[in-house]
């Protein structure tokens, strides 16, 4: 192969990766105009690409868990942007679709039109054997896609780890998780008498108890994301509060707490996403985030009473109905009855992140 046969190749990946990713950024401004986050609006591209899909199939290409999906569907389903049927050929699946009304497409058509008309425009001055090329180089590298991501989330059986511990007589909880972890799954265990779950794969970190403080540590040789996948899912006891530090570098944070008993949680490092869905509070519930990320997507229950600081710089900052545009550097909102409000949450945000959003619902 010629030297000059190797550029273009070279040139080819690097334009690929970058396609990617400014196509993850009009997402991002995508959902930002339409007061959604990245997700949300990845699977409205999803349905509108192919129709329909079940909540499963939904999962796999987010890579949210199946509660997770849930909870998105319902606030999507109750903005009246998608809903939900039952397969007529099988009662168990539920197919989710787009609603595509007169209002609806008011809102989302501006938002694709101007891409679409360009994409047209594009196509227009190629024949149709350039045309057939493009699609099938597309329609392979979108099989090749799907099958990386499968790839990444799928891992053997022998190389699965699970841990737990009882209650006993604990009355609070501490998680510490330190070090490099590609996804990271904090939620509420639904087994009332085990204090904490846990279930790993790739390497295994060290895990220790001591009194109430469960402390997950893995590793602290160099740890790239994208060599080594390092998976860990941890279940926490809904009866007792919890204190929840989460520190070092990860791909993805995830915290489903629903009806988990938070009485604080910190984020710190760098960290690609994170997403956290908080419960109810009991008294003045701290968030503290720091140390850089991509987007940020915190979300509270409705009607819950928030302060939120932002100490770091934002590409795109939403706090509920609010929408702001490279902001940073001591931004401070917070709900008209926050000062009166038994129950609330404080978020402070010092890190520098593309997008975050804090919103109820």
């Amino acid at each position: 192969m010629s030297s000059g046969s190797q550029e273009k190749r070279a040139d080819l990946a690097r334009e690929l990766r970058q396609f990617q990713g400014l196509g993850a950024a009009f997402f991002r401004a995508a959902a930002t105009r339409m007061g959604l986050n990245a997700t949300d609006m990845q699977v409205i591209d999803i349905l509108e690409s192919d129709g329909s899909s079940t909540a499963g199939q939904l999962a796999d290409l987010t890579g949210l868990t199946t509660g997770a999906i849930t909870g998105m569907l319902n606030r999507l389903e109750e903005a009246g942007l998608v809903r939900r049927e039952r397969d007529p050929n099988d009662g168990r699946r539920v197919i989710v679709q787009l609603t595509r009304g007169k209002d609806d497409a008011q809102v989302i058509d501006p938002i694709f039109a101007p891409m679409a008309e360009a994409w047209d425009d594009m196509v227009s001055h190629y024949s149709d054997e350039q045309i057939s090329f493009l699609l099938t180089f597309l329609t392979q590298s979108n099989t090749l896609s799907k099958r990386a991501i499968a790839h990444l989330r799928e891992l053997p059986a022998d190389k699965a780890e699970s841990l737990s511990a009882p209650l006993g007589e604990q009355e609070s909880g501490r998680l510490v998780v330190f070090s490099g972890v590609s996804r990271l799954i904090v939620r509420t265990s639904e087994v009332r008498s085990a204090f904490y779950q846990a279930r790993f794969e790739g390497a295994a970190p060290d895990v220790k108890i001591k009194d109430e403080v469960v402390t997950i540590r893995y590793p602290q040789r160099l740890w790239l994301p994208g060599k080594e996948q390092r998976m860990a899912d941890v279940a926490l006891n809904a009866t007792i509060p919890w204190h929840i530090v989460i520190q070092g570098g990860a791909s993805e944070v995830v915290a489903e707490l629903g009806k988990l008993h938070l009485a604080e949680l910190k984020v710190k490092g760098g960290l690609s996403t994170i997403r956290l869905e908080l419960p109810e509070p009991s008294g003045t519930v701290p968030i503290r985030i720091s140390g850089g990320a991509s987007e940020i997507i915190v979300r509270r229950p409705a009607g819950i009473a928030t302060r939120a600081y932002l100490k770091g710089w934002a590409s795109e900052f939403v706090f509920d109905d609010q929408a702001f545009s490279d902001v940073g550097n001591n931004v401070r909102l917070q709900s008209p009855d926050y000062e009166s409000a038994p129950n609330r949450y404080d978020i402070e945000v010092s890190s520098s992140a593309s997008m975050v959003t804090i919103t109820a619902g």
